[in-house]
């Protein structure tokens, strides 16, 4: 039999389990890409199928952005409303399959009412079964697939029950559009009929659809074409208020049926357990207090629990580069593969455990269901700085990640907030700046314990978040007194029910983020180490041979420290390198926020990524020293030239932190914003401001603590 491809789109509303169906349906056999002109995320993924008769099925299945309706209004639900409705786009599918949350069947059957009447074939499948069984309630499959006229199919997905009946449907596809459930006729007969005329439509409701929306066709991106449906418009005095009388009247259609499709509906009256929860969790005052304390616990434990793991990678790794170097012959490339690669890739992997515990409890946080919580108690503070709840959702996803989480204001569909939202979200800290904020506070704040489990250190780091939260409230602020906005802004949103997370998702997003931070910071880490090396290790060669000649004196003394002697000469010879004399260029500007020159070049080079900076460190410190030593420990043995005291004192390690707090250190970054916004004004405006916060913030700490 000949194999064929068959093109399927994966539909559903945002929290529906769309995402977990699309990995257990493709597995490894996935890639994320950018749909063409669009930037905004594309999941594809293949995998085969056997049917009936024995041949075989390539399916390759795109997973849409997640939406309530074909209506267009921000960049993700542009996307699915283009694929759908634009037969010639290349992901127009063969079959569409519509994932309903079962606990809110109502919402996801209205979406799906939608995708059946563009006469494309259709799979429903009604996920979470497990929690519609758990309230008692029962839905009847074979009522909802007589309305409409398609095969329907339940599934707990979360716990892999239903994927073999849906893989069998999708063997044997559909190839009959469901039943029209709105007769599209009755709004725009006319200008259906013009429409069907030129152009081969799916449907009537494609045509209206299109209407509503032409510009973002394909076809209607040449002038002639947009023209002809501007004039088509007029002439039948087409209103867009027409989208506003469908919904109602498609609402009604689906109301009128819900009583035959869900039974013991009398349940929904009561108040359920997630509702009981929520009085707690989303109360105008104690809301605040929780959030709070579930960060206070998050940033106990990474300081807690994360030291253990911490402390063996550490030893592991200094015993490693001693076995480098014994085993190595003497000589550059030993000093280069100790002094340079180990130090500065050992500098950051051993900070690996935190940034694991960071992953994990914001993967519990979501696949509870209490980061939409999060969303919706933020929304009346958001609303107060001229923004709402749909930007918390990128807020919160930037104490990960910046750079995916800018992607993700494409949900925002005001213009202005999420502008503003991209300007302020790289204040979040980040989970690269995590490493530089471990290092310091251990350098700098005595971990004393209260009740043998609460920390001075984790309750210093909880601040430093908060700093960058409060960095955006006020910037969000001083930005809605400059610039107003008259378009009216809207939050909506469902509250998911509470579940138990599930620890194989938690576990997989953990070692798919740690993954991605180990090795996009290794690589440059990597890269930098080397370069750091060389210009560490060498300098003018005169200079180096006065030193050589200096302290070979020194050496040949009979009374001779030998060790002491070695260590001062390779201090010189530090100073006097390629990478000293870059640095002692810079220290006059960063002198006034207590910044030596050693911490200049590190300045420079996390400016690639925040994360650098804790291998930049290690690096430095490495060149002719003792490899046994943490760079903690290096950097606790740096004393003051003038005062002979520790350097890294309370003054220098707060007023470091708060430069990272604030400094726009990370070129993906820019460069994402660059992307997102078509223009270089935004990131420019960006690492101006944030660079004149961080100075300005390290420069008052650090007087003032001095």
């Amino acid at each position: 039999m000949s194999n064929k491809t068959l093109k399927v789109a994966l539909i559903g509303n945002p929290n529906s389990g769309k995402s977990t169906i699309f990995n257990l349906l493709t597995g490894l056999h996935q890639k994320v890409a950018n749909f063409p002109g669009v930037t905004v995320e594309k999941k594809t993924g293949t995998f085969s199928l056997k049917n009936t008769e024995g041949a075989v099925l390539q399916i390759a299945l795109t997973d849409l952005p997640g939406t309530y309706s074909l209506y267009p209004k921000a960049l993700d639900e542009r996307v699915t409303f283009q694929v759908l409705c634009d037969k010639m786009h290349s992901n127009y599918p063969d079959v569409a399959v519509v994932v309903a949350d079962g606990t809110n069947l109502k919402r996801a059957l209205f979406l799906c009412s939608q995708v059946v009447d563009l006469s494309i074939p259709v799979l429903l499948v009604i996920n979470m079964i497990d929690l519609v069984n758990a309230a008692q309630t029962t839905i009847d499959t074979k009522a909802i697939s007589d309305v409409f006229g398609i095969d329907v199919i339940c599934m707990d997905a979360r716990n892999n029950d239903g994927i073999p009946a849906l893989k069998k449907a999708l063997a044997n596809y559909p190839t009959k559009a469901g039943k029209t459930i709105f007769n599209q006729q009755l709004f725009m007969p006319e200008l259906n009929e013009a429409l069907a005329k030129r152009y081969q439509l799916s449907s009537d409701y494609a045509s209206f659809l299109i209407a509503n929306n032409y510009k973002y066709i394909s076809v209607f991106k040449e002038e002639n074409e947009a023209g002809f449906m501007k004039d088509l418009l007029l002439q039948y005095n087409f209103e867009q208020s027409l989208q506003g009388n469908e919904t109602l009247e498609r609402y009604k259609f689906i109301s009128s049926y819900m009583p035959s499709f869900v039974h013991n509906q009398a349940l929904e009256n009561k108040k359920s357990y997630s509702y009981k929860i929520d009085k707690i969790l989303t109360h105008k005052i104690g809301g605040y207090a929780i959030f709070l304390f579930v960060l206070f616990i998050l940033f106990q434990t990474i300081f807690t629990l994360a030291q253990y793991p911490m402390d063996f990678f550490d030893n592991w790794f200094s015993a490693f580069s001693i076995w480098v170097a014994d085993n190595l012959p003497a000589g550059l490339l030993n000093n280069l593969l100790v002094d340079g690669v180990l130090a500065g890739l050992g500098g950051i992997l051993i900070f690996i455990p935190q940034i694991a515990l960071l992953f994990a409890f914001i993967a519990l946080l979501e696949d509870s269901g209490y980061m939409a919580r999060v969303s919706f108690i933020m929304d009346k503070l958001m609303r107060g700085i001229g923004l709402n709840g749909r930007s918390v959702i990128p807020l919160i996803g930037g104490v990960a990640c910046a750079v995916p989480a800018i992607m993700g204001t494409r949900t925002i569909q005001n213009w202005r907030e999420r502008m503003v939202t991209i300007f302020v979200l790289p204040l979040i800290s980040c989970s690269a700046r995590l490493p530089v904020y471990a290092l310091l506070i251990a350098l700098v704040i005595p971990p004393v314990k209260w009740f043998g489990f609460f920390n001075l250190q984790g309750l210093v780091l909880l601040v430093m978040y908060l700093i960058g939260f409060a960095a955006v409230v006020i910037s969000a602020l001083v930005i809605k007194l400059f610039i107003k906005d008259k378009q009216p802004s809207y939050f909506i949103m469902e509250l998911p029910v509470y579940r138990v997370p599930q620890w194989s998702n938690v576990l997989y997003m953990v070692w798919d983020k740690v993954k991605v931070f180990v090795f996009d910071a290794g690589k440059i880490i990597i890269a930098i180490s080397i370069i750091l090396w060389v210009l560490s290790s060498f300098g003018p060669s005169l200079k180096m041979e006065n030193i050589d000649k200096q302290f070979a004196l020194q050496l040949a003394q009979p009374q001779a420290d030998t060790a002491a002697v070695t260590n001062t000469m390779h201090a010189h010879k530090l100073e006097h390198s390629y990478a000293g004399i870059m640095g002692k260029k810079l220290e006059p500007l960063i002198a006034p926020l207590g910044f030596d020159w050693k911490i200049g070049i590190a300045l420079i080079t996390s400016f690639a990524a925040r994360e650098v900076f804790v291998g930049t460190m290690s690096t430095i410190y490495s060149v002719g020293t003792d490899n046994m030593l943490s760079v903690k420990a290096k950097m606790q043995a740096e004393k003051n030239r003038h005062t002979q005291q520790p350097f890294y004192n309370m003054a220098v390690g707060v007023s470091l932190m708060l430069f990272y707090v604030f400094a726009m250190q990370c070129m993906s970054t820019l460069a994402i914003v660059k992307r997102e916004t078509g223009s270089w004004l935004l990131p420019v405006l960006q690492f101006v401001y944030m660079g004149l916060l961080a100075y300005g913030s390290s420069f008052i700490a650090y007087q003032w603590l001095s």
